[in-house]
């Protein structure tokens, strides 16, 4: 196959401090993947994939919407094309991702997973194609031997409340010696305004083994399964939100909110939020007692396209950033729980890149000397998780905060190719270390930076997690 140089060993590297960061302090430092939506069904049975765009392709959003806004046909996106056209179509997509963090992401993929140099283009697609779907059936590129590839150590997955969890069950009795493990993800049960709320309360009743009739059996229903998941090594959740709800309550009105809803009435954008904020600091209580670490991704605008909602579903690449206000209510309901010393282990990620200062001085708020960094602001996610967002991120958190005690990146992927992320944050994070060294802002101690770098790509994370 034809060889390029464009990724090279100091890819995004940019001087020689930032260079030795890299390759001394950071790059060999195994992978906390702390959250992601990975299928533990597919770890466990160790899946071999067919050929690369069952892998590559499927699920990933982000390439679908470079694709559609080149003009491909859904057809060859999420439709019945074979898999081979989805990924020809992909290759003629890549050239124009110039300057979108895909291109960077597609050939570091290639060449980490699967040793191929060649750019991807609507002439290479051929070779690469038929060279991944080869190496692909060899054992060590099954989907277990794709995660030992990149040196990760743990993967924490996200599940429902109503997950049996059976195939976390079956990795912990197997002899597959990366930790995997998973986060409790009740989303489903606070969106009190969503149209299959009923449904889902029936289903969740049903795996909890008790009738939810009452808010109060809303509650045991939860616990029951928080305990359930703790009982098989969780100890961490994660919710996804716009923004917090803290509205003030009493337990009358939420009674009253909630009969309302199971009853088929319905309840006013007020009476949601007001449920929304009791809950949500149930759950709170809740988390801490069993000592998990909460996590609150905030800030998406979801399913903005209605009418490709109805025809493909949520989470298939019509989401975007929204302009929510984040600090009044995101305040108050950290206090409510620090006020009643229930404030648990949390991570606040944010969406929007205009909040960035927002979140980063919020979480000095409540850091009371009690956990090294207890409240974090979170790695950039979803739209953010590119060298741009990546550095505003850690710009913001070292102005406000202490980047130091940092605990780094995550995947957030669906994907088993999207490790490389790990190494490409932690060469931006290398590169914006190197570069202050390099003007004289920060000492030519490499040792001293060098220990804060191995910190935030791994060393932060082992600790925060206890894993």
């Amino acid at each position: 196959m034809k060889k390029n140089v464009y990724l090279n060993r100091n890819f995004l590297l940019e001087n020689k401090y930032s260079e030795e960061l890299f390759h001394k302090y950071a790059a060999n430092q195994p992978i906390i993947d702390y959250h992601c939506h990975l299928s533990p069904k597919e770890i466990a049975e160790d899946r071999v994939y067919e050929n690369i765009s069952q892998v590559w392709i499927a699920g990933d959003h982000y390439k679908w919407r470079a694709m559609r806004t080149m003009g491909v046909n859904e057809k060859y996106i999420t439709g019945d094309a074979s898999d081979k056209e989805k990924f020809m179509a992909w290759a003629k997509t890549v050239p124009h991702t110039l300057r979108n963090p895909l291109y960077h992401w597609t050939h570091l993929e290639l060449k980490r997973y699967f040793g191929i140099d060649e750019l991807l283009n609507e002439d290479s697609a051929e070779r690469i194609y038929e060279e991944v779907n080869k190496q692909l059936q060899q054992p060590e590129n099954s989907c277990q031997g794709l995660l030992r590839q990149m040196n990760v150590e743990t993967v924490c997955t996200t599940e429902d409340p109503t997950d049996t969890l059976e195939y976390h069950q079956q990795l912990e009795k197997s002899d597959f010696e990366i930790k995997v493990s998973t986060a409790f993800r009740p989303d489903k049960a606070i969106l009190i305004e969503a149209e299959t709320y009923n449904d889902y309360l029936d289903k969740l009743g049903e795996v909890a083994e008790i009738s939810i009739n009452s808010y109060e059996d809303l509650r045991n229903g939860l616990r029951k399964r928080i305990e359930y998941f703790d009982s098989n090594g969780c100890n961490l959740c994660d919710h996804g939100l716009s923004f917090i709800s803290a509205e003030d309550f009493t337990e009358n009105e939420i009674n009253k909110i909630f009969s309302k809803k199971r009853k088929g009435k319905s309840i006013s954008d007020m009476e949601a939020e007001k449920f929304k904020s009791a809950i949500l600091l149930y759950l709170g209580e809740t988390y801490h007692e069993f000592g998990w670490v909460q996590q609150f991704h905030l800030g998406a605008l979801r399913n903005n396209n209605k009418r490709m909602l109805k025809q493909l579903g949520p989470d298939t690449g019509w989401d975007s950033i929204g302009d929510y206000k984040q600090a009044e209510n995101l305040s108050k309901f950290l206090d409510r729980l620090d006020g009643k010393d229930k404030l648990t282990k949390t991570i606040l990620y944010n969406l929007n890149p205009a909040d960035n200062e927002i979140f980063a001085s919020m979480i000095g708020n409540f850091n009371d000397g009690s956990i090294k960094g207890k409240v974090q602001f979170g790695s950039g996610w979803w739209f953010l998780d590119q060298k741009d967002g990546i550095i505003k991120q850690l710009n913001a958190l070292s102005n406000m905060g202490l980047v130091s005690t940092f605990i780094g990146m995550l995947t957030d992927s669906r994907s088993f190719l999207s490790y490389p992320r790990h190494e490409y944050f932690r060469r931006v994070l290398c590169n914006l270390f190197g570069q202050e060294i390099a003007s004289g802002e920060l000492p030519g101690d490499l040792d001293l930076v060098g220990k804060t770098v191995s910190n935030i790509s791994y060393h932060n994370a082992k600790e925060y997690f206890e894993f």
